[in-house]
C-alpha cells in the first residue's frame, strides 16, 4: 500500500491511498505556501504512508494548518501524530466541531473558524 501524490493545481496536491481490502480510496489535499495546509490527516494507521507523501512535497515539520471538515477517523484519526511532528501546527475546524469535539481530542487547543471566515 502506498499514498499516491498528484498536483491538481498550482501548489495543491491531492494525497490518494486506495485501501483494496474495502475497495475504498481515501484523500488527503495539502495546500503549499507561506503557511501550508494539510485538509484531512487520515486514519491513524495511514499516518505512516501519508507523512511519507508530504516529505515527498516539502518538510512536514512546516505544516501550519490541519483542517478538518468533520469527525470520522479518515479526517482527523492522525491528528495527534501531525501535532507531534509539525510544531506549529494548529488543527482548524468550525466553532461548534472545536467545542463539540475538536477541543477535546486534539493535544493542542484547536483554531475555531467562524461562519463565513477566519
Amino acid at each position: 500500500m502506498e499514498t499516491r501524490v498528484c498536483e491538481v493545481g498550482p501548489g495543491i496536491y491531492q494525497l490518494t491511498t486506495y485501501l483494496s481490502e474495502i475497495d475504498f480510496g481515501v484523500n488527503q489535499y495539502l495546500v503549499t505556501g507561506d503557511d501550508p495546509v494539510l485538509f484531512h490527516t487520515g486514519m491513524r494507521g495511514l499516518f505512516p504512508l501519508v507523512s511519507d507523501a508530504v516529505t515527498r512535497v516539502m518538510p512536514i515539520e512546516t505544516v501550519r494548518w490541519i483542517g478538518i471538515g468533520h469527525i470520522e477517523a479518515d479526517e482527523c484519526g492522525s491528528m495527534n501524530d501531525w501535532l507531534a511532528v509539525a510544531p506549529y501546527a494548529s488543527v482548524v475546524q468550525g466553532n461548534v466541531g472545536c467545542i463539540v469535539s475538536i477541543t477535546d481530542l486534539a493535544d493542542r487547543p484547536p483554531r475555531a473558524m467562524a461562519d463565513g471566515g477566519g
